[in-house]
């Protein structure tokens, strides 16, 4: 892969993704093997005038060691520096970009009860810091070629090739070829006028049916929004795309209206593991049966993380032509998947999808219909023949989707 294709990327990721601004803080968190890329990001964001740019560096191995030797005790104490580091996070708002180039199944053999453990512990004590920087600073979240997950699409490549033919679909899907930047602004453009078409109908509720299964109906709630594209952070302004790639227009639905099955149409790659084959029944609102052909029982602990996990947080809309379903090519990774398929998320809502949120508490926002968790996972269930009907509040149905694409 050229150097000058990936700069281009970089510069993409600060300048559109992240947006950063001249004097602000900024934090990059990537595996180790990224380390040639994530110079030129630090660099990028130096360019672009910030204050400092912060590393966190992870890996899988090094994850299964402290899962393996450390007690669950252990992982869920805080020591007074790493709550100072939240605080940090709420008084500055730094800008917080996310490589993402881990292996599928990098964590596989985990115990995942202890994790989520860990994970129940701690959300109380990270909730009151997340609360507070919500909506509030600039994040995006972008692919980098990792030599497992690389292999793990590319089996009978070498190495190389394979993460050059990683490199070139990230690039492809990113839209990073050519003027990047220029491709962003006419993308963002389109976008924004496929969510104002779908704000104007005044949409209540989504009927989805597909021959796999599906046949499934969500109630949205009155004056909640689809978003598309790039977000504004409130008090300060600043457009970014939290995504890149992004093909979704999307919305919260209202917590408890929900029923019927839906049929997921590719895996979920969940805490490093893939759970395939498998559907939830949903009864007002909350998932009350589901199956799994591979890792159900990993499925089961994803529905038992919290009261909220049941309950779904985001319907997204992705038309099959999206360029990431016209690769053909089943990433293993939510953030290429998700944007390649109709999708829906289990746990956490998105308050910034309601119409002047920032008007709002979060009690006010949760009274509305938002649902509340620590998770917020996505699994698509976007097909060929897939049909969506909208119903209006003023009691009209109108055909969202056809046959897998737009009817809008």
């Amino acid at each position: 892969m050229k150097k000058s294709d990936l700069k281009k990327y970089a510069r993409l990721i600060i300048r559109v993704g992240a947006n950063v601004q001249k004097g602000q803080d900024v934090i990059i968190t990537a595996e180790l093997e990224q380390r040639e890329f994530v110079l030129m990001l630090i660099e990028e964001a130096y360019r672009a005038k910030a204050n400092r740019v912060t590393l966190d560096w992870i890996d899988d191995d090094i994850s299964k060691l402290h899962n393996k030797y450390r007690t669950v005790k252990s992982m869920s104490h805080f020591e007074k520096w790493e709550l100072e580091r939240y605080q940090y996070y709420v008084d500055k708002n730094p800008v917080r970009i996310y490589i993402t180039s881990e292996d599928p199944d990098g964590e596989k053999g985990i115990n995942q009860e202890k994790r989520a453990q860990v994970m129940q512990n701690i959300y109380p004590v990270i909730k009151p810091y997340r609360d507070e920087m919500e909506n509030k600073y600039q994040w995006t979240i972008a692919g980098a070629a990792g030599t497992k997950w690389a292999k793990k699409l590319f089996p009978d490549l070498t190495a190389k090739q394979a993460r050059n033919k990683l490199w070139d679909a990230i690039l492809t899907t990113s839209r990073a070829y050519g003027d990047p930047i220029a491709n962003w602004n006419e993308h963002n453009r389109s976008m924004s006028e496929k969510s104002r078409k779908l704000n104007e109908l005044g949409l209540i509720s989504l009927h989805y049916t597909s021959k796999n299964g599906t046949n499934f109906k969500v109630g949205l709630i009155p004056n909640a929004l689809f978003l598309a594209g790039g977000e504004t952070t409130l008090g300060s302004n600043i457009f970014y795309n939290p995504n890149i790639p992004t093909e979704e227009c999307f919305t919260t639905p209202k917590r408890g209206e929900a029923e019927g099955k839906v049929v997921a149409t590719m895996p979920l790659s969940y805490q490093g593991e893939l759970i395939d084959g498998f559907w939830f029944e949903f009864k007002d609102g909350k998932v009350v049966d589901f199956g799994a052909k591979q890792n159900e029982e990993l499925l089961k602990q994803m529905l038992d993380m919290d009261e909220g996990a049941r309950y779904l947080g985001e319907v997204a809309l992705v038309p099959k032509e999206s360029p990431i379903n016209q690769l053909g090519l089943l990433f293993y990774s939510t953030l290429y998947d998700e944007n390649a398929s109709c999708h829906l998320a289990l746990g956490l809502g998105f308050s910034n999808c309601i119409r002047d949120f920032e008007k709002y508490s979060l009690e006010e926002l949760r009274e509305m219909g938002i649902n509340n968790s620590m998770i917020h996972v996505d699994f698509m269930i976007g097909a060929d023949d897939l049909r969506i009907v909208g119903t209006t509040k003023y009691g009209q149905e109108v055909v969202i989707f056809n046959e897998g694409t737009w009817a809008i």
